[in-house]
């Protein structure tokens, strides 16, 4: 057991959440009702994806204020959308397939995990996320969240400093009270940069398949962390 500490903090997508069957199923949703067919919706949802960090570093960079994670995924779909001819879709079919990201489907292990994890820590998102998203996933999901920090409450995209440690400043921690978890390195490595401690959970579709040099804990899945962790 890791001991110290008070609150577990966590990426979301990917690490709590499985957004390529979730997105994938969204837009090939709102496809079938327009009548759209013969495309692949997974490798549209990945293309969506690969845009996430690039429109991120805009914001991080100062070349652009501060806006949350739903203005840029609504911008990034669209250019992913004309950059396939998929012009079929209005800006309604827009603003609904942007949604897809807030009504994700956790991965089994995550509720009943964080539902023990919560028994004995703060548990919270630190996530790009923005609050209305975070929430309403929340709501859908399950997930017991006692807190949303991350992006938006610190106006910090991840991996910017300020996001993980506003995230411990706003619960009145110190930093090395609090368990970042991810199924990213880069994630976690930022995170024990800004002096939190550091889970790794490997999930089958985010290509981090092990742990890398640091890494406090090393769970299965979310199940096992809170075992470790005494919960």
């Amino acid at each position: 057991m890791v001991e110290g500490i008070r609150a577990c903090l966590f990426d979301v997508f990917g690490t709590v959440v499985d957004w390529q069957t979730g997105v994938s199923r969204a837009l090939a949703g709102r496809a079938s009702s327009r009548r759209v067919s013969g495309v692949d919706w997974l490798s549209v949802a990945i293309d969506w994806r690969r845009l996430y960090g690039p429109a991120m570093e805009v914001v991080r960079s100062g070349r652009r204020p501060w806006v949350p994670l739903d203005v840029l995924h609504r911008e990034n779909l669209v250019q992913v959308l004309d950059a396939r001819g998929l012009s079929d879709f209005t800006d309604d079919d827009i603003d609904e397939m942007n949604l897809a990201w807030h009504r994700l489907d956790p991965w089994p292990d995550a509720v009943e995990g964080l539902t023990r994890l919560k028994s004995g820590y703060v548990v919270a998102p630190c996530s790009n996320g923005n609050i209305a998203l975070i929430v309403d996933m929340a709501k859908r999901a399950g997930l017991p969240w006692d807190v949303v920090l991350g992006a938006e409450p610190t106006r910090s995209y991840k991996p910017q400093p300020e996001a993980y440690l506003g995230s411990c400043r706003m619960l009145g921690l110190r930093p090395e009270q609090a368990l970042m978890v991810a199924a990213h390195n880069a994630d976690l490595d930022a995170a024990r940069a800004c002096g939190l401690r550091t889970a790794f959970v490997a999930r089958p579709t985010e290509g981090d398949d092990r742990p890398g040099a640091g890494v406090d804990l090393t769970a299965g899945d979310f199940r096992q962390l809170a075992a470790l962790l005494g919960t």
